[in-house]
């Protein structure tokens, strides 16, 4: 306990320390997140590099706490991470290609799946399914850890939203594991969680800082290892405390990010595009566009996914199949609700045609800026 109690603060204090510097770094280099009009609703520029102070709140926390002697997979579990945590430091700085941010979370979970041993063997009852071929569970491991990788990713659409979401899921995860004496991965969840609460001091509306790819991609990939162990541990009979239809609890826990990346990516696909790229469809641009504030929609979404949770663990005697297409169809229906109601329209005031003109600028080949006076320049030359 005392372990998962020190991991939360060094984590938070470490985060706490590091973002204002992060801030103040980024303010004297000018390097600046674009506001392009396509995902983003940022109007000013502001640093996406938020997600270094969580990774080093995150790995200090874990390094300094964790015992890996006798947990010798955690040591994958951290070199996962900082292969998340390098691919998405160069996503933040220079837009990279989907290929090759595939091939880096492709790897990623090689090392979770192949060498820490986090594999779904069995569906647990879902669909009447038990234990799994071989081959078939890897290929559904490989698929749930890169789409839960990322649903943070493409849920980070407005301030507090993806710090939030994640904040809530490792909580419960971290309380679970540490009722059930598994302290290395109850300090993998706190570990980051703590860093997340201290970022979140700076992402509420107003947001200072941004996490960037670095810091969502870390969120999905943690979220990753401890729900698919989650469900591997609670749902087996000799369990320190079994949990009736686990994989519907970790499902709901993840409902949020999870069936709205699936949507999304479905919506895309439909129309015969990538799906990863960019439009507004993603339920807080649903909600932005009926008038929502950013904390608005971060509160609200965060309290259906808490209350969701509940309602499955007190229905879990149901079980896995009613229980999680109760999930999707309320998930639906909510979404079906957002559409129906009247989006807010908005005026826009232009101020002249030449100054329209002179704003235009080329769509730039990274996703970070220096904002530099071009008169400071010319008259240095």
């Amino acid at each position: 306990m005392f372990d998962v109690l020190l991991s939360i603060v060094i984590s938070f204090t470490v985060t706490f320390l590091a973002i204002p510097v992060i801030i103040n770094v980024a303010e004297m280099k000018k390097l600046y997140d674009v506001p392009d009009g396509e995902r983003k609703i940022h109007h000013s520029p502001i640093t996406p590099l938020g997600g270094i102070g969580i990774f080093a709140g995150f790995a200090f926390g874990c390094l300094l706490t964790i015992h890996f002697d006798q947990s010798p997979e955690f040591q994958f579990f951290v070199a996962a991470a900082l292969i998340i945590f390098f691919l998405g430091l160069k996503d933040d700085i220079l837009i990279i290609s989907a290929i090759k941010k595939f091939i880096g979370q492709v790897l990623a979970a090689f090392m979770i799946i192949y060498y820490g041993g986090v594999q779904i063997k069995s569906m647990h009852g879902f669909l009447g399914l038990y234990q799994l071929p071989e081959m078939f569970s890897l290929l559904l491991t490989y698929f749930a850890v890169i789409v839960i990788i990322n649903s943070f990713n493409l849920i980070d659409g407005v301030d507090g939203l993806a710090g939030s979401l994640g904040l809530m899921a490792l909580t419960i995860f971290g309380f679970y594991f540490l009722n059930v004496n598994m302290l290395s991965y109850s300090i993998l969840a706190f570990s980051l969680a703590g860093s997340l609460l201290a970022f979140l001091i700076f992402n509420f509306q107003p947001a200072k800082i941004f996490m960037g790819d670095t810091g969502s991609l870390l969120i999905g990939s943690i979220c990753a290892i401890l729900a698919i162990k989650f469900i591997n541990v609670a749902n087996t009979v000799d369990s320190v405390n079994p949990v009736a239809a686990a994989p519907a609890i970790g499902f709901a826990i993840l409902m949020i990010p999870l069936l709205d990346t699936l949507r999304v990516f479905a919506i895309r696909i439909f129309y015969r595009r990538s799906p990863f790229s960019p439009d507004r469809n993603h339920v807080h641009h649903l909600l932005l566009d009926r008038g929502f504030s950013h904390r608005a929609i971060t509160i609200t979404l965060v309290s259906i996914n808490l209350a969701l949770v509940a309602l499955v663990y007190v229905g879990r005697s149901l079980g896995c199949t009613i229980l999680i297409f109760g999930v999707i169809a309320f998930f639906f229906a909510f979404i079906a609700l957002l559409y129906n109601v009247k989006i807010k329209s908005k005026l826009t005031v232009a101020k002249s045609v030449n100054n329209m003109q002179d704003n235009i600028e080329l769509k730039p080949a990274s996703k970070i800026v220096s904002f530099v006076n071009e008169n400071v320049l010319e008259q240095k030359n």
